[in-house]
This record gives structure tokens, sequence and C-alpha cells, in this order.
């Protein structure tokens, strides 16, 4: 029986700590295909607009993806053929800011404030459901719920063409300016921001952090867009070609160890990926600047277990349109085997 054939495959990947995107800019994946004839492209690089909408919905054939887990999600929610062949987990800092002064310095000060939930006119708002999710957890650190507060919609301006694309949530702009306006003007009393451009404002704005989500001692109550990040595949190239499928997820199972005795390269990666610095980078990731050691990729039970419950977080926020079982959405036969790969060379 013939293969099916491949020319090209494609993948996307966010602004953010990816060891898929660490795999690319080091050129393994082009590497392991070129052999094969198999052109290697990506989302971020092509300018049409309906190709670029796979970095939400994922129905572009051949393709694969690792970032922020909403659209994932969303897509799978919605009917899409795709499988999760991997996990990564990097705690990013998921900050609730008030300002000086204010007389909120706990999550508890925060009962009966106005509270800032962004809107984005996109496909799925993966924003506003990142803050929604740090505003309730956050409140629920005090005992408090959505109903102690007041949640205030803001509408986030679309970024002008050449200041990123849908796949980038902040472009260019200056980080969560429209948040801070609102916090700085009086509209609202705390907002949200996350990641190193987040932190980097927290801290050049001077605001108070009433609460770095990042600390809450359970991974399953941390987990939001950031974490874990799935990488995805479309469901009939994982059918047609597992063999690609299991070669494209070893160039990324193999950033864990590069990254480990690479320190320098891995920060400087990501900060050029999230528009920041070295500095905000080894703040906002990880725990104890060690987001270095935070380039694994698995399937653990417990990460699996965190994804599920953020899944049933944004059905019951009204984020997803259906429900569906995170277990069936995984296929653990391409790790496994390459995990067995490496078990058979060990021994």
């Amino acid at each position: 029986m013939s293969q099916t054939k491949v020319e090209n495959i494609w993948y996307t990947r966010c602004p953010v700590p990816t060891p898929l995107g660490l795999a690319a800019r080091e050129g393994w994946i082009d590497k392991e295909f070129a052999a094969d004839g198999i052109t290697i492209k990506t989302l971020q690089d092509t300018q049409d607009p309906d190709i670029r909408e796979s970095h939400y919905d994922h129905r572009l054939p051949h393709s694969f993806r690792q970032g922020g887990n909403v659209p994932a999600i969303w897509a799978r929610a919605n009917g899409t053929d795709t499988k999760v062949i991997g996990l990564n987990w990097v705690d990013e800092a998921q900050l609730i800011l008030a300002l000086p002064g204010s007389g909120i310095t706990s999550p508890a000060d925060l009962k009966g404030k106005r509270i800032a939930l962004p809107r984005n006119a996109i496909s799925i708002d993966h924003q506003r459901a990142s803050a929604l999710r740090g505003i309730i957890v956050t409140l629920e650190t005090a005992g408090l719920t959505d109903k102690d507060v007041e949640l205030i919609d803001f509408d986030v301006p679309v970024a002008p063409v050449g200041e990123g694309w849908a796949g980038w949530s902040t472009g260019r702009r200056v980080a969560y300016s429209t948040e801070f306006d609102a916090l700085n003007s009086g509209k609202v009393d705390a907002i949200f921001v996350k990641g190193a451009r987040g932190y980097e404002a927290a801290i050049t704005n001077g605001t108070t952090i009433v609460y770095d989500i990042r600390n809450h001692p359970d991974r399953k109550v941390r987990a939001n867009n950031g974490a874990p990040r799935p990488i995805t595949v479309d469901g009939a190239l994982l059918r047609e070609r597992p063999d690609l499928v299991v070669r494209f997820l070893g160039r990324i199972l193999a950033v864990d160890a590069w990254a480990k005795t690479h320190e320098a390269e891995t920060v400087a990666y990501i900060a050029k990926e999230s528009g920041s610095t070295d500095e905000w980078v080894r703040k906002a990731y990880g725990t104890g600047n060690n987001v270095h050691l935070q380039q694994g990729t698995d399937l653990d039970p417990l990460n699996i277990e965190a994804l599920s419950g953020y899944k049933d977080f944004l059905l019951k926020w009204g984020f997803l349109k259906a429900d569906f079982d995170v277990n069936d959405w995984i296929d653990p036969n391409p790790l496994q085997q390459l995990l067995s790969g490496e078990a058979k060379k060990a021994a």
C-alpha cells in the first residue's frame, strides 16, 4: 500500500516559549525533512488571511500547532479533526494589578471593585478567556466569586496592518496599553496581564501586584491559556503518515536536552519571540530563573487533567459551543514510540 505523498508541512506557534518554536529556530525541522523533498512552511511567514486563520481553527492540512490552548480547545470543540500529541508546561506570570494607594493589596481587597475584562474582535477571544480565568482564580483564593466584583468589558483596538497578525495577541503595540489606560483613568480598579511583556508593563507602570497566579500551589488551578501548551496535528496527517508525525515530534522532543545546556540561547530566543528582553523573560517565565529547564514535552496525567479542567472552565463561561473528552483528543502513540526508541538506545 502506497503512502500518501506529502509535499508541504505547515506549522504555527504563538509568540511565547514553545519547544516547537525553538526546534524551528535551530533549523532542526527543515533539516529533518530536507531529504524527503518536503517543504516546511510557517503561518507566521504567510500573508494569506485564510491560511493565517488556521492558527485558530487548525483547518490547514498537514499542519502542526503549539501555543495557547484556548484556540486549540475551541477548534476541537467546533469539530475540527485534530489530535494532541504532546504538552509543554511553562509557568508564566499571571498578574492582577492595582494602583498604589488604591487600598488593593490582596485578593480579598477586590471585593466590590471593578475589574477590566478585555474583548477582542477575533475568532476566539483567547485574551478574554485568559483574563477571566486569572480573575476568577484570584477571587477564589479569597473565597470570592464573580458576583462579588463588577467585571467591566472594554474593547481592545485591532492592531494596524504591519503590527503583527491574528496569532500574535498583542501585535507590536505597547503591551496592555488599553488595560493600563482604563486603570490609570479610574475606569477600573484592577486589571489582568501576563507573560514577559505584561510583567514588564506592571513594573514600569509602578502598579501593585495584587496576586501572581503563578504562585498558586495547585498546578490545575494555575492552568490557563499559556499552560499547558498542546502540540496538535491535523488528524488526517496522523492517520495517513504517522511516520512524519513521529519525526516532527522527535525534533520538538529533542529541545528539552538542548535547552538545559543552552540557557542563554533559550532565553534570547524567547525574548525575541515574545517581543521582550532577556531580563523580563527570566522574571516572567518559569520559577527561579529556570525557563530553560521547562522546555520538555510530555503527556503527564496531571497536565492532561489540568488541560481538561481548563476546557471545562471555557465551556462553563460560554467560550465553547460543545463539550468533548480531552482524553479522547489525545493520541499518545507518537510520543510513546519516541520514548520507547530512546529507552532502547539507552539500554
